[in-house]
């Protein structure tokens, strides 16, 4: 049988600004971030209603792609981890041993696959999907009651759980099953070789890489504008300085200045973290994330409602793994004009532009739905009003899918180059199936335990009257700052509040720099040690980048723009992704071939 092919030989400039680093890859991906950010700075109100009307776009015609992908992408790991021939081959030489113990595998992988996200989404996501989720919609059970608390944990889990890390393991995965098996580097082209071979050298090459690379700024991007926002609202809890603020609203919510200036002193410190190096800056900043994420938790466990949490925990696992195959597979698309009064009652037919409005209103409820009616349509009995609500179902569950699953869908395959190359990183000598079971289904139990402390707390500070709306009217940022505030008070809620806030910017200040690093680890065709310059530059991009589209949002929410340039930038590396899938099949079952011929 025809040996795979291995040599890879991506061509380096051999001296001026870019040696050691490959010109294409460099010169495209700052290209189009440069690009980006001149047409933030030019145009804002174009650039955030473009981006706007682009995202909405693509998620109309690749919601349901975006949704079957990701579910394709956890059982093709459950099934690779399960047989024999492939489960069992090790990432690296025959009789190599991991290079970290368990514990320090464990502890590194969880902090770089969360971080930022946990801090902002412990409390809001369950929160948020305990008002609002396709049960909700559907009119199952009522918003924000004890009925919706399974089907708002269930799709929690899902953001956070299997289907997260196993995005994040398909790429890490290749990228370490080539990079110690057949000696390849440790770059994203390697992961298609099997495919497309020699081609993987020349344009081809270049345009997958750069492709990872903007990925990666853009899901660094959002992770950090989410980041800083919560960063703004913990100075807030702790200063009260409202300079920083938007008091417009119903509540306070960081301004563009606070942002602005949360953001430089983030930027600056991550770029000094990732000119010092992983051994150094990255290694100190990860073990004070842990000791203070445990301090955090703990304070949960005494004061907040831990035994309503662990009950929760437990019957929202099981109703999460009885639903895991239509989650992962049930996919909405738009519901036309057409398609929404063919399903109207003939009654309500002639008012059929009136009414589709607020029936397919995925953020609304039937009480909105009806109380913006006006004219003749307001005036329609209420039994066809709720048929005409009914008929606007399949545009409130694709709507409510596309925002929110979709999202979190595209945010962490936007991320996966970075987590992926890093879990490839501290993987070699581990079985596949040890990579997969350790990545995909160990972190995912802890994310679940966080998410059901933190937010199970809020949750249960609503349902019994003690924080009367406070918690679900806050900010998204803030939640987690007004949870604390309805838990704890005096000193003991100040020093949690600001530890809080430490723990927010060193989890920002380790994203931000471990991205650098994964960007420039790319643009040198899979080196590890990187020119000190680069990673200046790169963190002056990745700043600008932020800056400018929390600009271009307007009056918009600040995030709008980011999240909408994220989706876009993560759809083209989705495909990659789906490539890197088949390519893997291909390996794993050609490697298994050999293996037999030679026994």
């Amino acid at each position: 049988m025809k040996a795979p092919f291995t040599d890879i030989d991506i061509k380096k400039a051999e001296g001026g600004f870019y040696h050691g680093n490959s010109l294409p890859i460099a010169v495209i991906s700052k290209g189009i971030m440069v690009l980006l950010v001149l047409w933030a700075l030019i145009f804002p109100a174009n650039a955030n209603s473009t981006l706007g009307s682009w995202n909405w776009r693509l998620l109309e015609g690749f919601n349901s792609f975006y949704i079957i992908i990701v579910g394709l992408f956890l059982f093709f790991l459950i099934i690779v981890a399960a047989l024999p021939a492939t489960g069992s081959r090790i990432m690296g030489t025959p009789g190599q041993k991991p290079e970290f113990s368990n514990f320090s595998w464990f502890s590194m992988m969880f902090g770089a696959g969360l971080g930022v996200g946990l801090m902002v989404f412990a409390t809001a996501e369950p929160l948020g999907l305990w008002g609002s989720n396709p049960v909700v919609l559907s009119g199952a059970v009522e918003a924000n009651s004890v009925e919706a608390l399974q089907s708002g944990y269930r799709y929690t889990f899902l953001h956070y759980g299997f289907h997260a890390w196993a995005i994040y393991v398909v790429t890490g995965l290749c990228l370490a099953y080539y990079a110690y098996t057949r000696d390849m580097p440790l770059t994203i082209r390697s992961a298609l070789t099997p495919l497309f071979g020699p081609a993987m050298n020349g344009i081809l090459g270049h345009v997958v890489d750069v492709l990872g690379v903007v990925a990666t700024i853009l899901g660094v991007a959002v992770t950090i504008g989410f980041g800083v926002s919560q960063f703004i609202d913990g100075v807030y809890a702790i200063t009260g300085m409202e300079w920083m603020m938007d008091m417009t609203g119903d509540a306070p919510t960081p301004g563009k200045v606070g942002l602005v200036a949360g953001l430089l002193v983030i930027m600056v410190l991550s770029i000094i973290s990732a000119v010092s190096g992983v051994g150094k800056g990255v290694k100190y900043l990860s073990n004070l994330n842990l000791v203070l994420s445990l301090i955090l938790l703990l304070t949960f466990i005494i004061f907040g409602s831990f035994f309503f949490a662990m009950s929760t925990y437990v019957s929202a696992f099981i109703d999460y793994i009885l639903n895991i195959v239509q989650m992962s597979f049930g996919a909405y698309g738009p519901q036309s004009a057409a398609e929404f009064a063919a399903a109207l009652p003939a009654e309500a037919a002639p008012h059929a532009d009136a009414l589709r409005g607020g029936a397919t209103n995925a953020w609304g409820s039937f009480e909105g739905f009806t109380s913006a009616l006006e004219g003749e349509a307001a005036a329609l009995p209420v039994e066809t009003l709720q048929a005409a609500y009914a008929a606007g179902e399949q545009g409130r569950q694709f709507g409510w899918q596309a925002g929110w699953t979709t999202f979190y869908w595209a945010w962490w395959i936007a991320f996966s180059p970075f987590v992926g190359l890093f879990l490839a990183r501290i993987s070699k000598g581990r079985s596949v199936r040890e990579f997969i079971i350790g990545c995909v289904f160990a972190p995912a139990l802890v994310c679940f335990a966080w998410m059901t402390i933190l937010g199970g707390t809020a949750i249960d500070l609503e349902l019994t009257g003690d924080a009367n709306g406070a918690i679900i009217g806050a900010s998204q940022t803030a939640k987690l700052f007004v949870t604390l505030g309805q838990m704890i008070s005096g000193g003991f809620l100040s020093a949690i509040t600001i530890m809080c806030v430490v723990l927010i910017m060193t989890f920002l200040v380790t994203s931000a720099d471990s991205g650098i690093l994964v960007m420039n680890t790319i643009m040198s065709g899979g080196e590890q040690e990187t020119s000190v310059k680069h990673r200046i530059v790169w963190g002056v991009v990745l700043t600008l980048v932020i800056g400018t589209l929390l600009l271009a949002a307007g009056d918009n929410n600040p995030m709008d723009a980011l999240k909408s340039a994220m989706i876009i930038g993560a759809l083209p590396f989705t495909m990659v992704m789906g490539l890197m899938m088949i390519a893997l099949t291909k390996a794993l079952y050609r490697d298994s071939k050999r293996d037999k011929l030679k026994g």
